[in-house]
Protein backbone atom coordinates (compact mmCIF):
# COMPACT_ATOMS: atom_id res chain seq x y z
CA UNK A 1 0.00 0.00 0.00
CA UNK A 2 1.27 3.10 -0.63
CA UNK A 3 0.64 6.89 0.95
CA UNK A 4 -2.23 9.39 -0.70
CA UNK A 5 -1.39 12.97 -0.44
CA UNK A 6 -3.99 15.79 -1.60
CA UNK A 7 -2.56 18.35 -3.36
CA UNK A 8 -5.20 20.95 -5.65
CA UNK A 9 -7.69 18.03 -5.27
CA UNK A 10 -4.97 15.84 -7.02
CA UNK A 11 -3.56 12.52 -5.25
CA UNK A 12 -0.02 11.05 -5.27
CA UNK A 13 0.63 7.60 -4.20
CA UNK A 14 4.21 7.11 -2.99
CA UNK A 15 5.29 3.40 -3.19
CA UNK A 16 6.28 1.93 -0.07
CA UNK A 17 10.08 2.48 -0.22
CA UNK A 18 9.71 6.08 -1.33
CA UNK A 19 7.34 6.45 2.03
CA UNK A 20 9.69 5.05 4.27
CA UNK A 21 12.26 7.58 3.18
CA UNK A 22 9.75 10.94 3.04
CA UNK A 23 8.96 9.10 6.92
CA UNK A 24 12.75 9.32 7.67
CA UNK A 25 13.47 12.46 5.69
CA UNK A 26 10.65 14.23 7.86
CA UNK A 27 12.32 12.64 11.25
CA UNK A 28 15.47 14.20 10.72
CA UNK A 29 14.18 17.49 8.98
CA UNK A 30 12.84 18.11 12.65
CA UNK A 31 16.23 18.35 13.78
CA UNK A 32 16.96 20.81 11.81
CA UNK A 33 14.02 23.25 11.91
CA UNK A 34 14.23 26.36 13.99
CA UNK A 35 11.38 25.91 15.92
CA UNK A 36 7.75 27.10 15.09
CA UNK A 37 7.44 29.64 11.93
CA UNK A 38 6.48 33.19 12.22
CA UNK A 39 2.21 33.16 11.86
CA UNK A 40 1.82 35.36 8.64
CA UNK A 41 -1.52 35.07 8.67
CA UNK A 42 -1.52 37.48 11.41
CA UNK A 43 0.30 40.09 9.83
CA UNK A 44 -1.37 43.13 8.50
CA UNK A 45 1.69 44.77 6.83
CA UNK A 46 2.24 43.76 3.63
CA UNK A 47 6.02 44.00 3.23
CA UNK A 48 6.83 42.46 6.71
CA UNK A 49 4.58 39.77 5.76
CA UNK A 50 6.76 39.38 2.40
CA UNK A 51 10.06 39.47 4.12
CA UNK A 52 8.91 36.78 6.91
CA UNK A 53 7.70 34.53 3.80
CA UNK A 54 11.03 34.46 2.15
CA UNK A 55 13.00 34.08 5.35
CA UNK A 56 11.19 31.17 6.39
CA UNK A 57 10.98 29.66 3.00
CA UNK A 58 15.04 30.11 2.67
CA UNK A 59 14.90 27.96 6.86
CA UNK A 60 13.04 25.27 5.52
CA UNK A 61 14.90 24.90 2.74
CA UNK A 62 17.89 24.92 4.47
CA UNK A 63 16.77 22.06 6.68
CA UNK A 64 15.35 20.13 3.77
CA UNK A 65 19.19 20.49 2.93
CA UNK A 66 20.74 19.10 5.89
CA UNK A 67 18.57 16.56 6.26
CA UNK A 68 19.04 14.93 2.75
CA UNK A 69 22.55 15.61 3.54
CA UNK A 70 22.40 13.40 6.80
CA UNK A 71 20.46 10.57 4.98
CA UNK A 72 23.11 10.05 2.07
CA UNK A 73 26.35 11.45 2.99
CA UNK A 74 26.40 10.72 6.81
CA UNK A 75 25.29 6.83 6.54
CA UNK A 76 26.90 5.64 9.29
CA UNK A 77 25.91 5.55 12.94
CA UNK A 78 27.59 5.19 15.99
CA UNK A 79 26.77 2.68 18.95
CA UNK A 80 27.61 1.41 22.01
CA UNK A 81 27.49 -1.59 24.21
CA UNK A 82 24.64 -2.70 25.65
CA UNK A 83 23.96 -5.13 28.08
CA UNK A 84 21.17 -7.60 28.79
CA UNK A 85 19.64 -8.52 32.21
CA UNK A 86 22.07 -8.83 35.04
CA UNK A 87 25.50 -8.02 32.95
CA UNK A 88 27.59 -5.11 33.01
CA UNK A 89 29.45 -3.21 30.09
CA UNK A 90 32.34 -2.98 32.13
CA UNK A 91 32.72 -6.31 32.77
CA UNK A 92 32.98 -7.06 29.09
CA UNK A 93 36.89 -7.81 28.49
CA UNK A 94 38.58 -7.17 25.51
CA UNK A 95 38.82 -10.79 24.58
CA UNK A 96 35.38 -11.27 24.14
CA UNK A 97 34.63 -8.47 21.75
CA UNK A 98 37.84 -9.51 19.55
CA UNK A 99 35.22 -12.93 18.59
CA UNK A 100 32.23 -10.29 17.63
CA UNK A 101 34.19 -7.38 15.60
CA UNK A 102 35.47 -8.00 12.14
CA UNK A 103 38.47 -8.44 10.62
CA UNK A 104 39.55 -5.00 10.45
CA UNK A 105 38.67 -3.69 13.51
CA UNK A 106 40.75 -7.21 15.73
CA UNK A 107 43.75 -5.56 14.31
CA UNK A 108 43.48 -2.19 16.19
CA UNK A 109 44.20 -4.48 19.54
CA UNK A 110 47.52 -4.86 20.04
CA UNK A 111 50.42 -4.58 22.16
CA UNK A 112 54.19 -2.94 21.42
CA UNK A 113 56.61 -3.69 24.23
CA UNK A 114 59.57 -1.60 24.40
CA UNK A 115 61.08 -1.91 27.91
CA UNK A 116 64.03 -0.24 27.92
CA UNK A 117 63.28 3.04 26.03
CA UNK A 118 59.56 4.32 28.07
CA UNK A 119 57.69 5.26 29.38
CA UNK A 120 55.64 6.55 26.37
CA UNK A 121 53.79 9.71 25.12
CA UNK A 122 51.78 10.56 22.49
CA UNK A 123 49.32 12.37 19.68
CA UNK A 124 47.13 11.96 16.65
CA UNK A 125 47.04 14.34 13.90
CA UNK A 126 43.18 15.37 13.52
CA UNK A 127 42.03 12.94 10.78
CA UNK A 128 43.44 10.04 13.25
CA UNK A 129 45.94 8.56 10.25
CA UNK A 130 49.03 9.17 11.92
CA UNK A 131 50.40 8.93 15.53
CA UNK A 132 53.77 9.92 16.81
CA UNK A 133 54.67 8.18 20.05
CA UNK A 134 57.79 9.31 21.81
CA UNK A 135 59.93 7.56 25.14
CA UNK A 136 61.38 8.97 27.70
CA UNK A 137 64.81 7.89 26.74
CA UNK A 138 64.54 9.53 23.20
CA UNK A 139 63.04 7.16 21.18
CA UNK A 140 60.66 8.83 18.36
CA UNK A 141 58.08 7.29 15.91
CA UNK A 142 56.10 8.28 13.37
CA UNK A 143 53.15 5.45 12.10
CA UNK A 144 50.53 4.98 9.34
CA UNK A 145 47.92 4.07 11.87
CA UNK A 146 45.83 2.27 8.87
CA UNK A 147 48.63 0.51 7.50
CA UNK A 148 50.31 -0.35 10.97
CA UNK A 149 53.57 0.92 8.45
CA UNK A 150 56.29 2.57 10.45
CA UNK A 151 57.02 5.29 8.54
CA UNK A 152 59.92 7.31 10.58
CA UNK A 153 62.07 5.94 13.81
CA UNK A 154 64.53 7.68 15.11
CA UNK A 155 66.80 8.09 18.37
CA UNK A 156 67.50 11.73 19.79
CA UNK A 157 69.85 10.24 22.32
CA UNK A 158 68.55 12.54 25.24
CA UNK A 159 65.55 12.96 27.86
CA UNK A 160 62.26 13.76 25.38
CA UNK A 161 58.91 14.96 27.92
CA UNK A 162 56.21 15.63 25.15
CA UNK A 163 55.36 15.67 21.20
CA UNK A 164 52.93 17.13 19.47
CA UNK A 165 51.97 17.35 15.93
CA UNK A 166 52.05 20.58 13.77
CA UNK A 167 49.67 21.40 11.40
CA UNK A 168 49.50 18.31 9.71
CA UNK A 169 52.03 14.93 9.92
CA UNK A 170 54.78 16.59 7.99
CA UNK A 171 55.91 18.43 10.92
CA UNK A 172 55.67 17.43 14.32
CA UNK A 173 57.69 19.12 17.92
CA UNK A 174 59.44 17.41 20.61
CA UNK A 175 60.09 18.72 24.03
CA UNK A 176 63.88 17.69 24.83
CA UNK A 177 66.12 17.88 27.72
CA UNK A 178 67.23 21.40 26.94
CA UNK A 179 65.19 22.45 24.21
CA UNK A 180 62.13 21.94 22.11
CA UNK A 181 62.76 21.18 18.20
CA UNK A 182 61.09 20.69 15.66
CA UNK A 183 61.18 17.80 12.57
CA UNK A 184 59.62 16.87 9.41
CA UNK A 185 58.33 13.81 8.75
CA UNK A 186 62.10 11.88 7.51
CA UNK A 187 62.95 13.31 10.75
CA UNK A 188 65.48 16.05 9.82
CA UNK A 189 66.10 18.53 12.77
CA UNK A 190 64.48 22.00 11.19
CA UNK A 191 65.24 24.34 14.15
CA UNK A 192 65.88 24.73 17.62
CA UNK A 193 63.33 26.69 19.77
CA UNK A 194 66.15 27.87 22.53
CA UNK A 195 63.96 30.93 23.74
CA UNK A 196 61.22 28.11 25.03
CA UNK A 197 64.01 26.49 26.86
CA UNK A 198 63.58 23.40 28.98
CA UNK A 199 59.72 22.71 28.84
CA UNK A 200 57.87 19.85 30.08
CA UNK A 201 54.14 20.35 27.78
CA UNK A 202 53.51 21.03 24.71
CA UNK A 203 50.42 21.69 22.78
CA UNK A 204 49.69 23.57 18.61
CA UNK A 205 46.53 25.59 17.79
CA UNK A 206 45.87 24.77 14.50
CA UNK A 207 43.26 27.11 13.33
CA UNK A 208 45.89 29.96 14.50
CA UNK A 209 49.30 28.02 13.92
CA UNK A 210 50.41 28.93 17.41
CA UNK A 211 52.81 26.62 19.80
CA UNK A 212 52.58 26.52 22.89
CA UNK A 213 54.86 25.24 26.01
CA UNK A 214 54.89 25.38 29.62
CA UNK A 215 57.45 24.70 31.96
CA UNK A 216 57.50 22.89 35.31
CA UNK A 217 58.18 26.42 36.63
CA UNK A 218 54.65 27.82 34.93
CA UNK A 219 56.85 30.05 32.12
CA UNK A 220 53.84 29.61 29.41
CA UNK A 221 55.40 30.96 26.00
CA UNK A 222 53.32 31.07 22.38
CA UNK A 223 55.12 30.95 18.72
CA UNK A 224 53.98 31.62 15.51
CA UNK A 225 55.01 28.64 13.79
CA UNK A 226 54.41 30.38 10.83
CA UNK A 227 56.44 33.82 11.01
CA UNK A 228 58.48 32.78 14.24
CA UNK A 229 57.67 35.30 15.56
CA UNK A 230 57.04 35.32 19.87
CA UNK A 231 53.58 36.31 20.35
CA UNK A 232 53.62 35.62 24.33
CA UNK A 233 55.96 35.08 27.26
CA UNK A 234 54.26 34.86 30.60
CA UNK A 235 54.85 33.90 34.28
CA UNK A 236 52.19 32.44 35.70
CA UNK A 237 53.36 32.72 39.49
CA UNK A 238 51.02 30.02 40.77
CA UNK A 239 52.91 27.34 41.57
CA UNK A 240 54.42 24.26 39.80
CA UNK A 241 52.86 22.83 36.66
CA UNK A 242 52.76 19.15 35.32
CA UNK A 243 49.69 19.44 32.84
CA UNK A 244 48.24 21.80 29.95
CA UNK A 245 45.57 21.54 27.69
CA UNK A 246 43.90 23.57 24.98
CA UNK A 247 39.86 24.27 24.54
CA UNK A 248 39.14 23.25 21.39
CA UNK A 249 35.68 25.73 21.73
CA UNK A 250 37.84 28.87 21.88
CA UNK A 251 41.58 28.20 21.49
CA UNK A 252 42.24 29.37 25.47
CA UNK A 253 45.01 27.33 26.81
CA UNK A 254 44.26 25.72 30.65
CA UNK A 255 47.59 24.97 32.98
CA UNK A 256 46.87 22.92 36.00
CA UNK A 257 49.12 23.85 39.00
CA UNK A 258 50.31 22.27 42.29
CA UNK A 259 47.94 24.83 44.60
CA UNK A 260 45.05 23.18 42.94
CA UNK A 261 44.59 26.45 40.82
CA UNK A 262 43.47 25.89 37.06
CA UNK A 263 44.55 29.11 35.32
CA UNK A 264 43.22 29.83 31.48
CA UNK A 265 45.30 31.74 29.37
CA UNK A 266 44.99 33.80 25.94
CA UNK A 267 48.19 34.81 24.03
CA UNK A 268 47.40 38.64 24.17
CA UNK A 269 46.80 38.91 28.28
CA UNK A 270 49.75 38.84 30.81
CA UNK A 271 47.07 38.03 33.35
CA UNK A 272 44.80 34.61 32.96
CA UNK A 273 41.66 34.70 32.07
CA UNK A 274 40.47 32.55 34.34
CA UNK A 275 41.45 31.44 37.65
CA UNK A 276 39.34 28.07 39.26
CA UNK A 277 40.32 26.61 42.56
CA UNK A 278 39.45 23.08 41.25
CA UNK A 279 40.87 20.83 43.76
CA UNK A 280 42.73 20.91 47.39
CA UNK A 281 45.56 19.46 46.11
CA UNK A 282 48.36 19.28 43.05
CA UNK A 283 46.29 19.45 39.99
CA UNK A 284 47.41 15.81 37.85
CA UNK A 285 45.03 16.22 34.40
CA UNK A 286 43.14 17.64 32.47
CA UNK A 287 40.55 17.33 29.68
CA UNK A 288 37.77 18.95 27.59
CA UNK A 289 35.17 17.78 25.96
CA UNK A 290 34.69 18.51 21.87
CA UNK A 291 32.02 20.96 22.67
CA UNK A 292 34.10 22.66 24.64
CA UNK A 293 31.72 23.30 27.44
CA UNK A 294 32.63 20.80 29.91
CA UNK A 295 36.32 20.20 31.74
CA UNK A 296 37.47 17.46 33.55
CA UNK A 297 40.04 17.93 36.22
CA UNK A 298 41.80 15.29 38.45
CA UNK A 299 43.45 16.18 41.80
CA UNK A 300 45.60 13.93 43.95
CA UNK A 301 42.96 13.86 46.49
CA UNK A 302 41.27 10.61 44.34
CA UNK A 303 39.17 12.90 42.61
CA UNK A 304 37.47 13.71 39.05
CA UNK A 305 35.29 16.25 38.95
CA UNK A 306 33.26 17.69 35.89
CA UNK A 307 33.04 21.38 35.40
CA UNK A 308 30.53 23.40 33.15
CA UNK A 309 32.67 26.27 32.00
CA UNK A 310 29.52 28.33 31.23
CA UNK A 311 28.77 28.33 34.59
CA UNK A 312 32.29 27.63 36.29
CA UNK A 313 30.54 25.00 38.45
CA UNK A 314 31.24 21.17 39.48
CA UNK A 315 28.39 19.29 37.84
CA UNK A 316 29.88 15.92 38.88
CA UNK A 317 31.93 14.58 41.42
CA UNK A 318 33.57 10.90 40.80
CA UNK A 319 34.99 10.04 43.32
CA UNK A 320 37.99 7.06 43.80
CA UNK A 321 40.23 7.68 40.93
CA UNK A 322 43.75 9.23 41.15
CA UNK A 323 44.14 9.64 37.07
CA UNK A 324 47.49 10.59 36.03
CA UNK A 325 46.22 11.12 32.71
CA UNK A 326 42.42 12.13 31.12
CA UNK A 327 40.96 12.68 27.41
CA UNK A 328 37.64 12.83 26.04
CA UNK A 329 36.80 11.07 23.01
CA UNK A 330 34.34 12.46 19.84
CA UNK A 331 31.21 11.61 21.24
CA UNK A 332 32.18 12.70 24.76
CA UNK A 333 33.67 9.26 26.58
CA UNK A 334 35.98 10.24 28.93
CA UNK A 335 38.99 7.85 29.69
CA UNK A 336 41.21 7.76 32.99
CA UNK A 337 44.54 6.31 33.48
CA UNK A 338 45.20 5.44 36.86
CA UNK A 339 48.58 3.19 37.46
CA UNK A 340 48.06 -0.04 35.05
CA UNK A 341 43.76 0.53 34.89
CA UNK A 342 42.12 2.82 32.31
CA UNK A 343 38.79 3.12 32.78
CA UNK A 344 36.07 4.54 30.28
CA UNK A 345 33.15 6.93 31.60
CA UNK A 346 29.79 7.80 29.78
CA UNK A 347 27.10 10.05 29.71
CA UNK A 348 24.77 7.88 28.11
CA UNK A 349 21.25 9.64 29.60
CA UNK A 350 22.77 13.37 28.63
CA UNK A 351 22.58 14.85 31.72
CA UNK A 352 26.16 15.36 32.17
CA UNK A 353 25.83 12.00 34.72
CA UNK A 354 28.86 9.91 34.27
CA UNK A 355 29.29 6.65 35.17
CA UNK A 356 31.60 3.13 34.19
CA UNK A 357 31.62 2.18 30.60
CA UNK A 358 34.62 0.36 29.92
CA UNK A 359 37.80 -0.93 31.95
CA UNK A 360 41.00 -2.85 30.59
CA UNK A 361 44.15 -3.79 32.72
CA UNK A 362 47.49 -3.87 31.41
CA UNK A 363 50.14 -5.76 32.77
CA UNK A 364 50.71 -5.79 36.36
CA UNK A 365 53.33 -3.33 36.80
CA UNK A 366 52.86 -0.95 33.85
CA UNK A 367 52.09 2.83 34.40
CA UNK A 368 49.99 4.74 32.10
CA UNK A 369 51.27 7.78 31.23
CA UNK A 370 48.75 8.75 28.62
CA UNK A 371 45.25 8.03 27.41
CA UNK A 372 44.41 9.28 23.74
CA UNK A 373 41.37 8.55 21.72
CA UNK A 374 41.88 7.91 18.08
CA UNK A 375 39.91 10.62 15.84
CA UNK A 376 37.24 8.67 13.85
CA UNK A 377 37.93 5.33 15.35
CA UNK A 378 36.58 3.27 17.93
CA UNK A 379 40.47 3.15 19.54
CA UNK A 380 42.07 4.18 22.25
CA UNK A 381 45.76 3.85 22.80
CA UNK A 382 47.78 3.85 26.04
CA UNK A 383 51.07 5.25 26.57
CA UNK A 384 52.74 3.10 29.51
CA UNK A 385 56.05 2.70 31.03
CA UNK A 386 56.76 -0.78 28.66
CA UNK A 387 55.68 0.71 25.51
CA UNK A 388 52.39 1.83 24.00
CA UNK A 389 48.84 -0.45 23.37
CA UNK A 390 45.81 -0.13 21.50
CA UNK A 391 41.99 -1.51 22.87
CA UNK A 392 38.58 -1.01 21.03
CA UNK A 393 36.01 1.21 22.87
CA UNK A 394 32.87 1.10 20.93
CA UNK A 395 30.91 4.44 20.38
CA UNK A 396 33.81 6.71 20.86
CA UNK A 397 35.24 7.33 17.90
CA UNK A 398 32.71 9.81 15.21
CA UNK A 399 31.41 7.83 12.59
CA UNK A 400 31.35 10.07 9.56
CA UNK A 401 34.00 12.10 8.94
CA UNK A 402 34.45 15.51 6.45
CA UNK A 403 36.88 15.89 3.78
CA UNK A 404 36.77 19.35 4.25
CA UNK A 405 38.14 19.30 8.02
CA UNK A 406 39.77 15.75 8.35
CA UNK A 407 40.23 13.20 5.39
CA UNK A 408 42.40 10.23 6.52
CA UNK A 409 42.73 9.22 2.71
CA UNK A 410 44.18 12.60 1.41
CA UNK A 411 46.45 12.51 -0.82
CA UNK A 412 49.72 14.41 -1.35
CA UNK A 413 47.88 17.24 -3.11
CA UNK A 414 45.06 17.53 -1.04
CA UNK A 415 47.22 18.18 1.87
CA UNK A 416 48.77 20.75 0.07
CA UNK A 417 45.83 22.07 -1.16
CA UNK A 418 45.05 21.67 2.36
CA UNK A 419 47.76 23.17 3.83
CA UNK A 420 47.48 26.44 1.77
CA UNK A 421 44.61 26.81 2.43
CA UNK A 422 44.75 26.85 6.25
CA UNK A 423 46.97 29.08 5.91
CA UNK A 424 45.15 31.76 4.24
CA UNK A 425 42.38 31.33 7.11
CA UNK A 426 44.63 31.35 9.89
CA UNK A 427 43.23 33.60 12.56
CA UNK A 428 45.20 36.40 14.33
CA UNK A 429 46.04 35.65 18.45
CA UNK A 430 43.48 38.52 19.33
CA UNK A 431 40.62 36.02 18.26
CA UNK A 432 40.99 33.70 21.38
CA UNK A 433 38.59 35.00 24.43
CA UNK A 434 36.31 32.95 26.55
CA UNK A 435 33.34 33.31 24.20
CA UNK A 436 34.64 33.57 20.47
CA UNK A 437 30.77 34.31 19.95
CA UNK A 438 31.35 37.80 20.25
CA UNK A 439 33.68 37.95 17.45
CA UNK A 440 32.14 40.08 14.82
CA UNK A 441 29.45 41.74 17.00
CA UNK A 442 29.17 45.90 17.99
CA UNK A 443 29.96 46.92 21.27
CA UNK A 444 26.64 48.40 22.95
CA UNK A 445 26.85 52.30 23.15
CA UNK A 446 26.45 53.16 26.87
CA UNK A 447 25.30 56.96 26.72
CA UNK A 448 26.69 58.98 29.55
CA UNK A 449 24.81 59.99 32.10
CA UNK A 450 25.58 63.51 33.69
CA UNK A 451 25.43 64.58 37.38
CA UNK A 452 23.18 65.90 38.46
CA UNK A 453 23.87 69.19 40.92
CA UNK A 454 23.17 67.68 44.29
CA UNK A 455 25.86 64.40 43.36
CA UNK A 456 28.44 66.86 42.15
CA UNK A 457 27.92 68.77 45.77
CA UNK A 458 28.11 65.17 47.83
CA UNK A 459 31.13 64.70 46.01
CA UNK A 460 32.65 67.94 46.77
CA UNK A 461 32.11 67.58 50.08
CA UNK A 462 32.89 63.98 50.29
CA UNK A 463 36.66 65.16 49.12
CA UNK A 464 36.76 68.12 51.47
CA UNK A 465 35.95 66.21 54.38
CA UNK A 466 38.56 63.44 53.60
CA UNK A 467 40.83 66.54 53.30
CA UNK A 468 39.83 67.64 56.63
CA UNK A 469 40.76 64.39 58.32
CA UNK A 470 44.56 64.45 57.47
CA UNK A 471 46.76 64.79 59.99
CA UNK A 472 49.11 67.48 59.85
CA UNK A 473 53.04 67.37 60.36
CA UNK A 474 54.27 68.88 63.74
CA UNK A 475 57.12 71.12 63.14
CA UNK A 476 59.39 72.89 65.19
CA UNK A 477 59.11 76.01 67.38
CA UNK A 478 57.34 78.85 65.71
CA UNK A 479 56.45 76.73 62.79
CA UNK A 480 53.39 74.86 64.30
CA UNK A 481 51.18 78.06 65.53
CA UNK A 482 47.65 77.41 66.16
CA UNK A 483 46.96 80.13 62.86
CA UNK A 484 49.53 78.42 60.35
CA UNK A 485 47.94 75.28 60.67
CA UNK A 486 44.36 77.30 60.01
CA UNK A 487 46.01 78.51 56.67
CA UNK A 488 47.52 75.07 55.77
CA UNK A 489 44.13 73.21 56.26
CA UNK A 490 42.44 76.24 53.93
CA UNK A 491 44.94 75.58 51.21
CA UNK A 492 44.05 71.96 51.34
CA UNK A 493 40.33 72.37 51.06
CA UNK A 494 40.96 74.92 48.43
CA UNK A 495 42.86 72.42 45.96
CA UNK A 496 40.16 69.90 47.18
CA UNK A 497 37.86 72.14 45.62
CA UNK A 498 40.02 73.16 42.87
CA UNK A 499 38.91 70.53 40.17
CA UNK A 500 35.18 70.96 40.81
CA UNK A 501 35.16 74.39 40.56
CA UNK A 502 37.61 74.10 36.81
CA UNK A 503 34.61 71.66 35.80
CA UNK A 504 32.06 74.25 36.83
CA UNK A 505 33.51 77.42 35.14
CA UNK A 506 33.82 75.22 31.89
CA UNK A 507 30.59 74.25 31.81
CA UNK A 508 29.47 77.57 32.40
CA UNK A 509 32.25 79.05 29.61
CA UNK A 510 30.83 76.88 26.98
CA UNK A 511 27.08 77.81 27.93
CA UNK A 512 27.77 81.47 27.37
CA UNK A 513 29.63 80.56 24.23
CA UNK A 514 26.78 78.55 22.40
CA UNK A 515 24.30 81.99 24.06
CA UNK A 516 27.09 84.34 22.36
CA UNK A 517 27.38 82.66 19.07
CA UNK A 518 23.67 82.70 18.96
CA UNK A 519 23.04 86.23 19.65
CA UNK A 520 25.48 87.27 17.11
CA UNK A 521 24.62 88.28 13.42
CA UNK A 522 26.50 86.15 10.73
CA UNK A 523 28.35 88.42 8.25
CA UNK A 524 26.87 87.87 4.66
CA UNK A 525 29.10 88.27 1.52
CA UNK A 526 28.22 91.20 -0.54
CA UNK A 527 26.83 89.17 -2.86
CA UNK A 528 24.14 87.76 -0.72
CA UNK A 529 22.63 90.82 1.29
CA UNK A 530 20.07 91.49 -1.44
CA UNK A 531 18.15 88.85 -0.21
CA UNK A 532 18.36 89.16 3.61
CA UNK A 533 14.73 90.10 4.73
CA UNK A 534 14.35 93.28 5.86
CA UNK A 535 13.53 94.35 9.05
CA UNK A 536 9.80 95.85 9.36
CA UNK A 537 10.00 99.94 10.50
CA UNK A 538 8.68 100.74 13.63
Amino acid sequence: MGLEEEAGGSAKILPPTEQELSAELDTKLQKYLRGEGADLEALKDKKLKGQLFVREKLYGNSAKAAAKFEKWLMPSEGGYLEAEGVEKTWRIKQDQLTREVDILSSRNQYDIVLKDLGPYTLDFTPSGRYMATAGRKGHVAIVDMKSMELIREMQVKETVRDIVFLHNESFFAVAQKKYPYIYNRDGIELHCLKEHGAVSRLQFLKNHFLLASINKFGQLRYQDVTTGEMIGNFRTGLGRTETMQINPYNGVVAVGHSAGTVSMWKPTSAAPLVKMLCHHGPISALAFHPNGHLMASCGREKKIKIWDLRKFEVVQTIPGHHAKTLDFSQKGLLAAGTGSYAQVLGDFSGTQNYSRYMGHSIAKGYQIGKVSFRPYEDVLVMGHSMGWSSILIPGSGEPNFDTWVANPFETSEQRREKEIHSLLDKLPPETIMLDPSKIGTLRPYKKREKPTKEEIEAEKEAAVESVKDIALKKKTKGRNKTSKRVMKRKVLIDKAKKPFLEKQMLEEGKVAGKKRNLGEETELPASLKRFVRKKAAV
